[in-house]
C-alpha cells in the first residue's frame, strides 16, 4: 500500500511538473511570437504600402493577444495606425507608393475619413503615387480612393454612389407592447437622444439639424471627389440621383469615376508599371501591421502628449457579462491619467483627442475639472475626431484651443434624464401586486410599482435644469462667452465643425498634426515630438485581463445583433447609467 501511495504521489508530482514546464514553454512561445511580430521591419527598395480597407474603423486599434494566439481578428482598423502608416510611407524613400484595396468597410465617421483623405493628399505631394482597386466601392471607400492617380474596378463590379441619408428608428411602441415606457426630463429643443424611446418620428428641430449636417457632410464629399476627379459637383449629384450604383460598369469609365476595368489578377501588372519593374520581379508589399513595425524617425525635442479619449463617457468601468459595450471614456481613469500628465515634467503640452457623443453628465463634469487643472499648468489643445458633442463637448470646452474637422459633429449643449417605467409590465402583464408603508411623503420616490407623479417630475425637471445651467456656464467660461450667447447656440443643437467655427464653439479647422503643432507653439517649443497616451496594454496585461472572455462574447454579440447592438446594450444597462445624460442620439446612423 505504501508503494501504491508512493507511485501515485510521484505521478501527481510528475504531472504538476509537466504542466508547469509546458506552461513555461507556452508562455515563451507566446512571447516569441509577439516579439517576432513587433520586431523592426526592414523596408526593401521599391516597396508598396498596401492599405486594406475592410472591416470597421475605430479611433485606435486594440490589438488582442488572445486574437493573435487563436488566429482570430475583430476586423477593426485603428484610425491612428492608418495616419501613422501614411506618414511613415511618405517619409521613407524606399516606399514608392500606396495601393488601396477597398472592401466592405465601415468607417467610424466621415470626419475620420476626411482626415485620412487629407493625409493621402499630403502623401502625393511627396511625388509618390497611389492606386486603388475594388470589386465594389462603397461610397465611403470611394471617397478615399478618389485621391488615387489610378482607380481600378472589377469589370463586373459596382460603385455605390447615391447620396446620404439618416434613418433613425423608434422603440416607443415596441416597449409599450411589453408594458414599458420612458419618463423623460430634458432641456433643449434639439436634444434628440431620447426620441428613440419617447417618440415615433423625428421632432421638427431634430429634422432641421439632421438635414443640415448630412447635407454639410455630403457637400464636403462632393467637393473632395470633384477636385480629385475633375467632375463637376452638379454632375456628381446627377449621378447620385440617377442611382448609378446599378449602372453598367463600363459607364463608370465614361463618367470618369474610374480609370480602367480590370480583374484582381491584373492589378499586380498595373502596380509594376507604376514601380517601373519587370513582370518577373516581385512586389515588395507592406501591410498596415508591417508599417507599425517600420522604424520611425528618432524623437527629438520636447514631448507633446497626445491623449486619446473616445467612446461613451461613463462614471466607472462595468464588470458584468455583456457589459463591455466597446471602448469608453471612464471618468475616474481619465482623471488619474490627466493628473499624471499634469505632474510629468517631461510633458510640455497636451493634446486631447476627443471622439465621443457624450454620456454621463456627472462624469463629464469630473473630466472637465481635470482638464481645467491640467490647463493651469501647461497648454491643452483639443483635437476633435468624428464627434465631440454633448458630453464630448463638455470635456473639451475649457481647453486653450480647439480644432475640429469640417464634418466633425459637435456642440449639442443640453442634457436629459430618462427613467424607465415598468409598472404596467409588472402589474398588468405579469400580475405582480404591490403594497407600501412609508414614514415621509416622498419616501417611496423611484419605486418600480408606479410611474413618477406630477410633483416628483417637477423635482426631476428642476434637477435637470440645474445640470443644464452648469453645462452652459462651463461653455461660457471656456469659450469666453456670456451665458446668454451660449444659450443662442445651445438647446442641444448639433453643429458640423465648419459651422461650429462660425459660432466660436471651435477655434480652427484642422487635424491632429495641426493640433500638436499648435500645442507646441503655445508651449513655446522649437523642437517637439508627439507621445501617445494612454499606452496600449502589453501582452502580459492582456493575458491577465479577467474581462477577456467577456470581450469575446461582446464581439460575437456585436456581429449577431448588428445595428441593434447599441439599443440592446442601452436597455440592458439603463439602470446603471447616471441619471443625467449629456449625449447625442444613441445610434447615429448616417449612410
Amino acid at each position: 500500500m505504501k508503494d501504491f501511495f508512493k507511485y501515485v504521489g510521484a505521478t501527481v508530482v510528475g504531472l504538476i511538473l509537466f504542466f508547469v514546464i509546458v506552461g513555461i514553454f507556452g508562455a515563451m512561445s507566446i512571447v516569441g511570437m509577439i516579439a517576432s511580430g513587433e520586431a523592426t521591419k526592414s523596408v526593401k527598395d521599391n516597396s508598396v504600402f498596401v492599405l486594406n480597407l475592410s472591416g470597421s474603423m475605430s479611433e485606435r486599434s486594440e490589438a488582442s493577444i488572445r486574437d493573435q494566439v487563436m488566429g482570430q481578428t475583430t476586423g477593426f482598423i485603428g484610425h491612428d495606425d492608418v495616419l501613422k502608416a501614411i506618414e511613415k510611407a511618405k517619409n521613407n524613400e524606399k516606399i514608392k507608393g500606396i495601393y488601396i484595396e477597398a472592401g466592405m468597410f465601415a468607417p467610424d465617421s466621415y470626419a475620420g475619413l476626411q482626415e485620412i483623405r487629407n493625409a493621402l493628399l499630403d502623401f502625393k505631394k511627396s511625388g509618390k503615387w497611389i492606386v486603388a482597386y475594388a470589386d465594389t466601392y462603397m461610397q465611403s471607400t470611394y471617397y478615399l480612393a478618389s485621391v488615387a492617380d489610378k482607380i481600378f474596378l472589377n469589370p463586373q463590379g459596382q460603385l455605390n454612389w447615391q447620396g446620404m441619408a439618416s434613418q433613425p428608428y423608434y422603440l416607443k411602441d415596441l416597449m409599450a407592447k411589453f408594458g414599458v415606457k420612458m419618463q423623460l426630463a430634458k432641456v433643449g429643443a434639439y436634444k434628440s437622444a431620447p426620441e428613440m424611446f419617447t417618440a415615433d418620428k423625428m421632432s421638427d428641430p431634430n429634422r432641421e439639424q439632421v438635414t443640415a449636417y448630412i447635407q454639410g457632410i455630403w457637400n464636403n464629399i462632393l467637393k473632395g471627389v470633384s477636385e480629385s476627379r475633375k467632375i463637376s459637383v452638379e454632375m456628381l449629384n446627377q449621378y447620385a440621383d440617377n442611382m448609378i450604383t446599378f449602372a453598367d460598369p463600363k459607364n463608370y469609365v465614361a463618367y470618369k469615376l474610374v480609370d480602367k476595368l480590370i480583374y484582381a489578377d491584373e492589378v499586380k501588372g498595373e502596380v509594376k508599371k507604376m514601380l517601373k519593374i519587370g513582370d518577373d520581379e516581385p512586389i515588395n508589399q507592406l501591410s498596415l501591421a508591417d508599417m507599425g513595425n517600420v522604424k520611425k524617425a528618432k524623437n527629438e525635442g520636447e514631448q507633446v502628449a497626445v491623449y486619446y479619449a473616445y467612446g461613451d463617457i461613463v462614471d466607472s468601468r462595468g464588470g458584468g457579462l455583456f457589459d463591455t459595450g466597446g471602448h469608453s471614456i471612464v471618468s475616474n481613469e481619465v482623471c488619474k491619467d490627466l493628473e499624471k500628465l499634469m505632474n510629468d515634467d517631461e510633458v510640455k503640452a497636451v493634446v486631447i483627442r476627443v471622439n465621443s457623443g457624450g454620456g454621463s453628465a456627472y462624469a463629464s463634469e469630473q473630466i472637465w475639472r481635470s482638464v481645467k487643472l491640467l490647463k493651469a499648468k501647461k497648454p491643452v489643445v483639443i483635437s476633435m475626431g468624428g464627434m465631440a458633442a454633448s458630453g464630448g463637448y463638455y470635456i473639451s470646452c475649457i481647453a486653450d484651443y480647439i480644432f475640429a474637422e469640417p464634418t466633425t459633429l459637435t456642440g449639442s449643449i443640453g442634457i436629459f434624464g430618462m427613467f424607465p417605467d415598468v409598472s404596467n409590465l409588472l402589474t398588468q402583464k405579469l400580475g405582480v401586486k404591490f403594497d407600501e408603508v412609508k414614514t415621509n411623503k416622498n419616501a417611496g420616490f423611484g419605486a418600480i410599482s408606479r410611474p413618477f407623479n406630477e410633483e416628483e417630475m417637477s423635482y426631476l425637471n428642476a434637477y435637470i435644469d440645474r445640470g443644464y445651467n452648469l453645462f452652459r456656464s462651463r461653455v461660457a467660461e471656456g469659450r469666453k462667452m456670456s451665458v446668454e450667447d451660449v444659450e443662442k447656440i445651445a438647446q442641444g443643437h448639433v453643429w458640423l465643425g465648419q459651422d461650429a467655427l462660425k459660432i466660436k464653439l471651435v477655434d480652427e479647422l484642422g487635424d491632429l498634426d495641426e493640433a500638436v503643432a499648435k500645442a507646441a507653439q503655445l508651449a513655446k517649443l522649437k523642437e517637439f515630438y508627439p507621445a501617445y497616451y494612454p499606452g496600449k496594454a502589453d501582452w502580459f496585461e492582456q493575458l491577465m485581463n479577467s474581462d477577456a472572455g467577456n470581450s469575446l462574447l461582446d464581439e460575437q454579440l456585436r456581429l449577431t445583433l448588428g445595428e441593434l447592438y447599441e439599443p440592446f446594450m442601452l436597455l440592458k444597462n439603463i439602470n446603471q447609467h447616471h441619471a443625467i445624460q449629456a449625449r447625442i442620439p444613441y445610434t447615429l446612423k448616417v449612410k
